[in-house]
């Protein structure tokens, strides 16, 4: 996919609406042992890539270094009118920081007030002397918005040729 067309997807107002709006996501990698895994993780969009912050110990980390490849989806909406997903897709760099990363703490700044992002902020430099940032630059991108009828290509086609 090429860097105009992943620009366009991230830049259509919904799938901004999921990057800006939510801290939740799910990551799916490949384990040490060779088989897949979903987790769901928190993370923070700088505008050029998506970073999940995680202790250093976490089994994610030393399955990262080994298979770098990932995909993560951004969902929202409760009903199928509302029903929204931003599928992205990259490579995980991982880097273990002293401290806490800081987009680890910005985006607890997002959703908290002044007084529990500090104290939120405290309790994280208590708890981890050091975190991995691992940092996903998307090299493929699809936004699906379900009620607006943007939806992959195969159910498109599917509902396209029902109404005829």
């Amino acid at each position: 996919m090429h860097q105009h067309e992943i620009d366009a997807e991230l830049s259509l107002p919904g799938a901004e609406e999921l990057l800006g709006s939510t801290a939740a996501a799910h990551l799916a990698y490949t384990g040490i042992d060779g088989t897949p895994r979903v987790v769901p993780v928190g993370f923070y969009w700088t505008g050029q890539e998506v970073v999940i912050s995680t202790a250093d110990t976490a089994p994610k980390v030393a399955a990262l270094a080994q298979h770098p490849d990932v995909a993560l989806s951004i969902d929202g909406g409760n009903t199928p009118d509302q029903a929204r997903a931003l599928s992205i897709r990259g490579r995980a760099a991982t880097q273990i920081v002293d401290g806490v990363v800081p987009e680890y703490l910005e985006a607890a700044r997002q959703t908290m007030d002044a007084a529990a992002a500090a104290q939120f902020e405290q309790a994280c430099r208590a708890m981890y002397p050091r975190m991995a940032r691992i940092a996903v630059r998307p090299q493929w991108v699809r936004f699906f918005d379900f009620g607006a009828g943007r939806l992959p290509r195969f159910l498109a086609e599917l509902a396209s040729n029902a109404t005829r």
